[in-house]
């Protein structure tokens, strides 16, 4: 089957899907658009690879949030509306996703990296030393990384002083021996280049759809390093503002990264596709 677009950086595995996943895996694949499912825990990486080895157009990446490994709490956007609540952290176990990754539909390992947004200050040693494992699995089997990156709440310092990327570049430096993907990219168009400069790629979401803040960069980072995502079931695109985020709402994204750029949507979308092929060794034609 030959895909339109493709959403590299979707959780229809959480809680927000459970009712009708399977229409919105139908709705997805009727759109013409493939997807990856990225896990966020055990549970969450299991089920992306049960999904994609019973879907077509589906593919995992699997892992464990930063969020997930150090006391916090998730907050009523974090959980579409449900009731925020505390989570018992997760260690991560490499042989258990050293197993999941037997399936030929894991195409890569996280989410991982650091978030300073809702986790509890003194947890950065837990959330590296998950990180690090996750990059050593990575590279044990060849697969590349999904990174996660959010910084502190306004008026707050980072535990190192430095910026997340900043942080998250220094860890991939030092360790990282494969590729990956900065996903939902918020950070400047220099430390864009600085991951570019190791093999990594950044990704967009839909909130260029709506944040004029990002369509200086969109235009100036070459087409060929970057990825559309939707991250749904969070941050619809305009015209589904408000509303859960599904897979297929990938193809605004794209629609918006060509009128930023002034280039035909199927020059895009060709050139999208290629990048994910490229990254999660994929094929999409």
């Amino acid at each position: 089957m030959k895909y339109t677009c493709i959403d590299t950086h979707t959780h229809l595995n959480l809680p927000a899907f459970a009712q009708d996943r399977e229409e919105v895996l139908a709705r997805t694949l009727a759109d013409n658009v493939a997807h990856i499912n990225v896990g966020t825990t055990e549970a969450t990486s299991k089920l992306a690879v049960e999904i994609a080895d019973a879907n077509e157009g589906s593919w995992a990446i699997i892992g464990l949030h930063p969020i997930q490994t150090a006391p916090g709490s998730e907050d009523e956007e974090e959980t579409r509306g449900g009731t925020p609540h505390s989570h018992t952290p997760e260690v991560f176990n490499p042989d258990f996703y050293r197993a999941l990754a037997k399936s030929p539909k894991v195409v890569g390992i996280g989410e991982c990296g650091f978030d300073y947004y809702h986790t509890e200050k003194g947890s950065y040693s837990v959330q590296e030393e998950a990180f690090i494992a996750q990059i050593q699995l990575a590279n044990e089997l060849g697969l590349p990384l999904m990174i996660h990156t959010r910084g502190p709440k306004p008026g707050e310092e980072s535990p190192t002083g430095r910026s997340v990327y900043a942080d998250v570049l220094a860890v991939l430096k030092q360790y990282a021996k494969v590729p990956g993907n900065i996903h939902f990219y918020a950070g400047t168009r220099e430390e864009a280049d600085t991951f570019f400069d190791i093999g990594f790629t950044v990704s967009f979401t839909g909130v260029i759809t709506f944040a004029k803040v990002y369509e200086d960069m969109v235009r100036d980072i070459p087409l060929s390093l970057m990825h559309a995502e939707t991250d749904s079931p969070y941050v619809a695109p305009v015209p589904y503002r408000g509303q859960r985020c599904e897979p297929r709402y990938v193809a605004e994204v794209a629609k918006k990264i060509a009128e930023i750029k002034q280039l035909p949507l199927e020059e895009v979308q060709e050139q999208l596709l290629k990048n994910a092929e490229k990254l999660y060794n994929i094929n999409l034609h």
